[in-house]
């Protein structure tokens, strides 16, 4: 599915090779202030240009086809795309009967029958999460003053993330990533138990973007080897502000007003520059790969607004649920 949401329903559409990507977002409340400026900033967040990212450049503009009147969300349905521009079909010819190595390739030719659009990965392209970013845009305006905050803080199993980029560069190889995310000015009561708590809603939006292999709240897996006196977050006044915060702002799914704080772990880009083996479909034995076109030596670099986005996106929609939570944050 295409879709995530109750309320703040967010489908995604495109492929990376195709025309155009985007998102619709159907259930933005309305009034909303909104302009194609107010989403360029995190866009630009996500586009490539440092070191170590895909030599594609687009320029990512956003258009704003619907839902938008005067300069404010009218209550319909947003659909927001950006054309793509630069694109190099030809460095995907040769891989239609040899299955890249940590690609959906293989899955996709299996479950649409070899009607998938195979080129820069198609529908499964990181090129998709343009939408995300975009919707993660909207989502923080139904947040208000929820603050959402992600960082790079280790590549290549190193915090010198220069250092360990440059060394897989030279290598002709990739890295992959650790990103911390804060949530601040969360109010206490969101989610919806058990099968809607806040670390259900957030992972799935999370593991919606390729690439991402774990996630971890609070102390995470850390805590299997903590005993509960030490876990446990002692409270410390009536707003249920607590001293540690182990448990991440989430007890029983529910937020509790403390700050909510994740970690994802980002795999390493699946194409790289060395030579690599796989199975020939066509010739029906194992042959040698060696992939061409433009791709990042650490797709982590780019990842942090992208998790700002996710988690912006699901406790948009909690909060929306939550009625008497969404009225209290307007007035």
């Amino acid at each position: 599915m295409n879709t995530y949401g109750k309320l703040f329903r967010v489908s995604i559409f495109g492929e990376s090779h195709g025309p155009a990507v985007g998102v619709m977002v159907d259930g933005c409340p309305p009034g909303m202030p909104l302009a194609e400026d107010d989403l360029s900033r995190d866009l630009d967040r996500r586009r490539a240009g440092a070191r170590g990212t895909t030599p594609r450049k687009e320029y990512d503009l956003p258009e704003i086809i619907s839902g938008v009147y005067n300069g404010y969300t009218t209550g319909a349905p947003l659909l927001i795309l950006t054309r793509n521009t630069n694109i190099k079909s030809s460095d995907y010819l040769k891989l239609k009967d040899s299955p890249r190595p940590g690609h959906a390739d293989f899955t996709a030719l299996k479950k649409y029958l070899g009607y998938s659009d195979p080129r820069g990965g198609g529908h499964f392209s990181g090129r998709l999460t343009w939408g995300l970013v975009a919707a993660g845009t909207v989502a923080r305006k139904v947040l208000g003053n929820v603050e959402i905050t992600a960082t790079l803080v280790e590549a290549g199993g190193s915090e010198n993330i220069g250092e360990s980029i440059e060394r897989a560069l030279s290598e002709g190889d990739s890295v992959g990533g650790i990103i911390e995310c804060s949530v601040k000015n969360v109010p206490a009561g969101l989610g919806e138990p058990f099968f809607g708590s806040v670390e259900s809603e957030i992972s799935k939006l999370v593991f919606s973007i390729p690439a991402i292999k774990g996630i971890e709240f609070g102390s995470g897996f850390a805590a299997a080897s903590m005993r509960g006196s030490e876990h446990n977050d002692v409270f410390i006044d009536t707003d249920g502000t607590t001293k540690t915060n182990n448990a991440g702002g989430i007890n029983g799914g529910i937020t509790s007003g403390n700050e909510v704080y994740f970690r994802v772990a980002v795999k390493p880009t699946s194409s790289i520059s060395k030579e690599q083996k796989t199975f020939n479909l066509k010739k029906n034995k194992i042959s040698s790969l060696q992939i061409e076109g433009r791709h990042d030596a650490c797709i982590a670099l780019r990842m942090p607004v992208i998790v700002e986005s996710a988690a912006a996106i699901a406790l948009a929609d909690l909060m929306l649920q939550d009625r008497g939570i969404y009225a209290e944050r307007k007035s």
